[in-house]
């Protein structure tokens, strides 16, 4: 079936192959006329007038500076501002390469930017006009796509609603790379709709390769692409010539995918990026649960949905737009079949995306900025469901009064949203100036030109404080996202594992989560008792009594690493074989350690304790731990010293040696601090240099289970 009369697309017949190819002189007339398309301009206009007002509300809430809404812009503009400098991914002059840029594309944008001189404060202004551009840019394909596939009407309506989006406009002026992202999807749809006709994709995967490369949610809407040209491509095969190299080039983006994860891999040693590692319900607990990964990712899911059929306000959508997006979608795939590829990788795509970025601990804060790129494409489905319902209605005059006046009110939502958003940018720019780069600042003032400063909010602190940083959180620091992950416990062996020099001096952080919790640290000594310097957050609480920060107040301490490494010492006499310290993920992994939960979701949290002049880190234990003892005298006994904290009603454990059962280790009487004791394993289960131990409750499946802080065990002999 053919298109509607106003449509740009090329007739087709009804089982995708073609039946008229235009001619090459009509092609480039018709190219023309959408680049010179007044519509096209107006919608494209009026989004970039409106983002340049958002800009200016945000200089109105920061006295005339300008200043990004979070703190994960200018973790950009470092990697970007390096980049410029020619340090390769480094996040400080001299670091391994790390992958703390969640966008590998937008970091050489800004690269390229700072080295043609957009430094300073205009680095900045150049991050925020190329996300307005960009914005624009997608309003006016946004308005391309509409056209071409339903008619002039719907490419207006869905340019219009772009332009005016709150959402959009407010990533758009954030300083990140919604605005890039949003252009890339926009633009892939776009260049497939025009070379499909042709069934020659060159366009398509070239942009859909760079859309692979800016963010991880592009990439998965990317392979999609790539199956929809592939399905396309091989249902035509007998209508085209030289197939083979079409479907060769269809799969760039799968390419584009596979050499940024290598470039992971090379970079830090796995194919997760650090921001994935220290966000992903995969990676954010000591013990992966599939059960609680399924039901964290579930909730995710339906808040999303929530947000987006306008069900939790109308802030994102109209009541409704999910219902009407879905209907947009079907009425596509029902009546304009030679598309169905498209549509299906749009909707597999949708949700794949969001099955994705509901993985991700931070997926519902940051007002949705990962889903923000997809609104467009969002936004015009739900523009074709309302066009789809008012075909039902029989004729022509009151169907197109039916189509204006249902978009009419989908607009007036949006405009009455509008305002709320530039003041959201405005405020939360506010507080970022009140907080990370307050701090930033002040460390530029006042700590040693070589000070190592250890921070959670990586981002303003490094860009504007101009000292090394160590990201206690792991995005920019490699190898911390997952100690940090683990407690205090972990992060601070892992802190103690850096070489003397490049441990940090200073700690400038919060208490609350993201992150291991920083009052261990204090507690033990690690940390000053007294913050050096303390920047309580002034900056307002919005209608929702929220800020775009979780914390209170910002705390900056002198570190202290004396003590450091005072637990590994053996505290009793005896010829030490192996030792195994419980809290160092390093020292764990060497003897294969394991906690083993007596109920499922319980986490073995580390944590860190001083006890006089010793300071170690250990394991909250609900139920019991297996570990392998190394370097062993096969044939003598074995004594297992473990330093233990037990304040549970069950102080006992049994001892299994390669699977068989050497008795039962009490832990002693209850005690305020940890106490030292020991288990003598008999020769005879002492086979190799090598054996497997498990503490096991005695009653595996009941309670009570025992209830134990295990520090660390040397194995004596």
């Amino acid at each position: 079936m053919t298109t509607t009369a106003d449509t740009d697309t090329e007739h087709v017949a009804s089982d995708g192959a073609e039946v008229r190819q235009p001619q090459r002189q009509g092609r480039r007339r018709r190219a023309l006329l959408a680049r010179r398309d007044p519509l096209a301009w107006a919608v494209g206009g009026l989004s970039l007038v409106l983002g340049v007002v958002f800009v200016l509300v945000d200089l109105g809430y920061n006295q005339g500076h300008l200043i990004a809404p979070l703190d994960d812009v200018y973790i950009h503009l470092q990697y970007g501002k390096q980049l410029g400098e020619g340090h390769f991914f480094q996040y400080n002059t001299g670091d391994p390469v790390s992958t703390g840029a969640s966008s590998l594309l937008y970091a050489f944008v800004l690269g390229g930017g700072y080295a043609i001189g957009f430094k300073g404060g205009m680095f900045l202004v150049f991050a925020v006009a190329f996300g307005v551009v960009c914005m624009a840019i997608t309003a006016g394909l946004t308005y391309h796509v509409g056209r071409a596939l339903v008619s002039r009407a719907v490419g207006v309506w869905a340019g219009v609603l772009v332009a005016v989006s709150g959402p959009l406009l407010w990533g758009a002026a954030s300083g990140m790379e919604v605005g890039l992202t949003a252009l890339l999807v926009m633009a892939s749809v776009l260049a497939f709709v025009r070379e499909r006709p042709r069934l020659s994709f060159v366009r398509t995967p070239i942009v859909a390769a760079l859309l692979a490369l800016v963010r991880p949610e592009g990439l998965i809407f990317a392979v999609m692409l790539c199956g929809a040209m592939l399905w396309t491509l091989l249902a035509a095969r007998r209508q085209a010539t030289r197939i083979l190299p079409r479907v060769l080039l269809s799969l760039l983006p799968l390419a584009a995918a596979a050499l940024q994860y290598v470039f992971y891999w090379l970079a830090t040693g796995t194919f997760s990026a650090n921001g994935v590692q220290s966000k992903s319900f995969l990676y954010d607990e000591p013990v992966f649960y599939l059960g609680d990964f399924v039901d964290r990712t579930i909730a995710n899911v339906r808040g999303a949905i929530d947000f987006f059929n306008g069900m939790n306000g109308q802030d994102f959508a109209f009541p409704g737009m999910l219902v009407v997006f879905l209907g947009g979608l079907t009425y596509l795939l029902l009546t304009r079949r030679e598309w169905r590829p498209l549509f299906v990788a749009i909707g597999l795509g949708f949700g794949a995306v969001v099955a994705s970025v509901s993985t991700l601990s931070t997926a519902l804060i940051h007002e949705l900025r990962y889903f923000h790129p997809f609104m467009p494409l969002y936004i015009l489905v739900a523009v074709c469901g309302v066009y789809g319902l008012t075909r039902l209605v029989a004729r022509e005059r009151p169907r197109r009064v039916a189509l204006h006046a249902s978009l009419v009110a989908v607009l007036l939502f949006s405009l009455v949203a509008l305002p709320t958003w530039a003041v959201r940018l405005g405020r939360e720019a506010a507080t970022i100036r009140d907080t990370d780069v307050s701090l930033g600042e002040w460390i530029n003032g006042n700590l040693p030109a070589d000070a190592v400063v250890g921070v959670k909010d990586v981002g303003a602190t490094a860009y504007f404080g101009n000292r090394k940083v160590i990201d206690t959180i792991g995005l920019a620091t490699n190898g911390l996202a997952e100690a940090s992950n683990n407690g205090a416990g972990a992060l601070y062996e892992a802190l103690r594992r850096l070489p003397p020099g490049d441990r940090p001096d200073y700690f400038a952080v919060y208490e609350p989560q993201p992150g291991a919790p920083m009052q261990p640290l204090v507690d033990a000594g690690v940390l000053g008792l007294q913050p050096i310097q303390r920047l309580p957050v002034r900056a307002p609480l919005d209608l929702t009594g929220r800020r775009i920060v979780p914390f209170d107040e910002l705390l900056v301490y002198e570190a202290h690493w004396e003590l450091a490494g005072s637990g590994m010492a053996c505290p009793v006499p005896g010829e030490v074989r192996d030792y195994l310290n419980v809290g160092d993920l390093h020292s764990e992994e060497q003897h294969g350690y394991q906690a083993r939960m007596s109920q499922p979701g319980l986490q073995p949290e580390s944590l860190l304790r001083r006890q006089d002049d010793v300071i170690d880190s250990g394991r909250v234990i609900v139920g019991g731990e297996t570990f392998t003892a190394h370097n062993l005298r096969p044939g003598e006994p074995l004594q297992i010293t473990g330093r233990i904290l037990a304040p549970g009603s069950e102080r006992q454990v049994r001892v299994l040696v390669n699977g068989r059962d050497v008795g039962m280790w009490n832990f002693g009487e209850r005690t305020e601090g940890w106490t030292v004791q020991s288990f003598t394993v008999p020769g005879d289960a002492v086979t190799s240099s090598t054996v497997s131990v498990e503490l096991a409750p005695a009653r595996p499946l009941l309670s009570p289970y025992p209830e134990y802080t295990s520090f660390g065990y040397w194995f004596i002999q």
